[in-house]
């Protein structure tokens, strides 16, 4: 059995000013997501320039936030919201969910796609290859705040197992680990292998759809399902698979019209 790290959530403290590593996880997130849309916006004949880049991250950014707040009130603790609406404002109490960001960065993509004028599935082909990474800080910001901890393991069988400070005496999975490694750093491998040669149109962010869904599902079976909620069907699918299902099957149906509807390859940028 490994020792958790127990790491200060604070990283830098001057004052009364306190920079958490969450904060700083979702500053290298959008930073990485900002560093290779430029890479990929300077290719020959990409149609991007650096200025639609940052303004693309900026709206994203807008839409992981609110929406993936929104998101957590809405699927996973609606019930404390009706009997508190100002929980909604209070984020510093912790609560993000990533399918609320999904639909958040859904519809910032499409203002965006307004504004400039680009077309809706164009703009999500271009921006999924950098979302895994994203994903991967914000997993490790998890496991260093000590929450979102795995099931109970037996250390003779996940010699790995930790016991996490907020989770009782049992050792337990870094399903945080997990994630970060399957939604964020593989799923990153394949998208930006995928979208490095040209694919057509709505193919990457179906490829997207159904990675993460995927892996979300997998690691959902290592990851403690919310105390308040439990399992929703079958005695063993969480809320985690049951909010990815239609991602997967989103994700194929796209991925289906995708390659039936082209007649040539369409450039990702």
């Amino acid at each position: 059995m490994l020792t958790y790290p127990d790491i200060d959530p604070v990283a830098v403290a001057i004052g009364p000013l306190k920079i958490h590593w969450y904060g700083l996880m979702y500053l290298l997130a959008f930073g990485t997501s900002w560093w290779l849309a430029n890479m990929r916006a300077k290719r020959p004949g990409s149609g991007w320039t650096p200025q639609q880049v940052s303004d693309l991250i900026f709206y994203g950014a807008m839409g992981v936030i609110l929406g993936g707040r929104c998101g957590y009130v809405l699927f996973y603790n609606f019930p404390q919201f009706l009997e508190d609406p100002l929980w909604l404002l209070r984020v510093w109490e912790g609560g993000m969910s990533f399918h609320g960001g999904l639909l958040g960065v859904l519809l910032a993509l499409a203002w965006f796609g307004h504004k400039y004028k680009k077309n809706f599935f164009d703009v999500g082909d271009f921006v999924a290859p950098f979302v895994p990474l994203g994903l991967m800080f914000g997993r490790i910001g998890n496991f260093i705040g000590g929450e979102l901890w795995g099931r109970v393991a037996d250390p003779a069988h996940v010699p790995w197992a930790m016991v996490f400070p907020r989770a009782g005496d049992l050792p337990r999975h870094p399903s945080q680990l997990y994630q970060a490694a399957l939604e964020g750093f593989l799923l990153f491998v394949i998208l930006w292998w995928f979208s490095s040669r040209p694919r057509p149109q709505k193919a990457v962010g179906a490829a997207f759809l159904i990675g993460y869904g995927l892996f979300r599902s997998i690691a959902e079976f290592f990851r403690e399902p919310d105390a308040h909620i439990g399992f929703d069907l079958f005695g063993w699918m969480s809320r985690g698979q049951l909010l990815s299902l239609p991602m997967i099957l989103i994700g194929i149906a796209f991925m289906i019209w995708a390659y039936r509807g082209a007649k040539a390859p369409h450039k990702t940028a």
